[in-house]
């Protein structure tokens, strides 16, 4: 007989606490009478019914909770100053627009618990007096976007938005608006003007949205995960939620999980708990048996963490102090045989195609930086070209017109300073210690391995290998190309790859 584990009695639970994905794997999506069933719009029955606008914000501010877009900045504090802005329309906006690489944290939440993020915007166009809510999201989430359509639909047709929201008189809507999935437009101007149908580029700041934002009206931004936050708030008290967490840093983060752990997947862990636990107790250590060796955290944002930094606590202020950030909740672990220089030039590679081109900082430095790392990995650098990325480094980050730019240099700069030594190799002995860089590897033959299969011989695009069947085989320097191809169907342990 088979036998039905509560997620509480599982590994990957146990130190799990579940508030933004209380629902998600538990209701059906698409049936709202589900999400009912699980307490879904009793928030926004309690708001309407013994709350008044500031009390909703009072609330909120005293519960702790911060943006979980990666900003930070103080939810309630947010819905107070474009609650205090007098104007005839206002609007709520979720930011739907999630591009870090390797997160899945609100396509998630959107998939598995649309209603919860309709009620939370509902509850806050009513604190703040908007009657018009919006959601962008990349027209690449297409099951989140069928999910949303549907619970905006039936939310609609129950009567919890639309005109007269739940007969208490208050009118607030909802609609979907598209992105093309730019990195970029997570940023909230830059996704207002992507709303508007402008090039999805920021723009100074002041004025905030608060004062001037959707179609130049007060507006208010948060993301999928803080406003998955809301109703729990409002249901279980401030307090509750603030009780939760550090001094600083309360309730809990949503991280997607990803890279060389044995449990890669999405998790929901109080803030306070330590790197250490999250990759070991939950992530079930390195897959493979092979050591770690850093964690990036805060995705294109973040920095990288080593060995050193695991009794690290999650949150705010202690991720920013060694060197990395919380941000939207991307966290790759990487083992021995990772190259943290290619690490960091694959996130600038990144971050040039994601420019968006407006200041020049950005555009060209975020270009020559990547150049600069490309030389370190072909073997091409020298010595004085760590100090010039230093500098370029700081350059962006002063003068970058908004937090992509600004924040560009952090996997650059946190791996220069933690894997400094790695650097060091690739520049004056031209190798790569992961293995990782082609350019720098030498591939050959142990003539002891070697049973003369031919396999690497078939495999080799430039006929470098040579050898007669059941003879040992040999590579020619001059032809080959680093391909790996070689090392990769050798069954034998016969490639030496230095």
């Amino acid at each position: 007989m088979d036998v039905v584990t509560s997620l509480n009695n599982m590994t990957f639970y146990k130190k799990q606490r579940r508030i933004a994905l209380r629902n998600c794997g538990v209701i059906d999506p698409e049936n709202i009478d589900e999400y009912i069933a699980f307490d879904g719009y009793k928030a926004l029955a309690t708001v309407f019914e013994q709350l008044s606008p500031d009390q909703v914000i009072d609330n909120v501010k005293q519960s702790g909770l911060r943006g979980r877009g990666g900003g930070g900045f103080p939810t309630g504090r947010k819905w107070e100053l474009a609650s205090a802005k007098q104007s005839d329309i206002k609007y709520v906006i979720c930011n739907a627009d999630e591009g870090d690489p390797g997160a899945f944290m609100d396509r998630s939440i959107l998939e598995g618990d649309p209603h919860s993020v309709i009620e939370a915007m509902t509850i806050c166009g009513y604190a703040i007096g908007a009657n018009e809510g919006k959601i962008y999201i990349r027209a690449e989430y297409p099951l989140a976007i069928h999910r949303l359509e549907r619970a905006i639909a039936d939310a609609r047709e129950y009567g919890f938005i639309g005109k007269n929201c739940n007969g208490n008189g208050f009118d607030f809507d909802i609609e979907i608006k598209y992105g093309a999935g730019s990195f970029v437009c997570g940023e909230e101007t830059a996704l207002i003007r992507s709303m508007e149908g402008e090039r999805g580029e920021p723009t100074m700041r002041p004025p905030y949205p608060a004062d001037e934002g959707y179609w130049g009206k007060p507006t208010n931004v948060n993301n999928v995960e803080t406003f998955a936050n809301i109703p729990s708030i409002i249901l279980n008290g401030a307090k509750w939620f603030a009780d939760i967490g550090t001094d600083k840093s309360k309730g809990t983060k949503v991280f997607s999980l990803a890279g060389k752990v044995n449990n890669v997947g999405l998790i929901e862990v109080p803030m306070g708990i330590t790197l250490r636990e999250v990759i070991y107790d939950i992530g079930g250590g390195i897959a493979g048996g092979k050591a770690f060796k850093a964690v990036q955290t805060g995705g294109p944002s973040g920095g990288c963490l080593t060995a050193d930094d695991l009794n690290t606590p999650i949150d705010y202020e202690n991720l920013l102090a060694v060197g990395s950030m919380m941000g939207s909740g991307g966290m790759i672990v990487m083992d021995e045989s990772d190259c943290m220089v290619d690490f960091a030039k694959f996130y600038m590679e990144f971050l040039v195609e994601e420019s968006c081109g407006k200041c020049t900082p950005c555009r060209e430095g975020t270009k020559r930086l990547h150049e600069l790392l490309a030389k370190i990995t072909q073997g091409e650098a020298a010595l004085k070209d760590l100090q010039t990325i230093r500098q370029l480094c700081e350059v962006v980050k002063d003068s970058s017109l908004c937090g992509l730019g600004q924040t560009a240099p952090n996997p650059v700069l946190s791996t220069m300073t933690k894997f400094s030594k790695e650097y060091l190799a690739h520049i004056t002995d031209h190798k790569c210690p992961a293995g990782k860089c082609t350019a720098l590897l030498r591939f050959s033959v142990d003539e002891g391995n070697c049973t003369g299969c031919t396999l690497c011989k078939k495999a080799c695009p430039t006929q470098a290998i040579t050898g007669e069947v059941k003879q040992v085989h040999y590579i020619e320097q001059s032809k080959c190309i680093r391909c790996d191809a070689c090392y990769k169907v050798c069954k034998f342990d016969a490639i030496i790859k230095k």
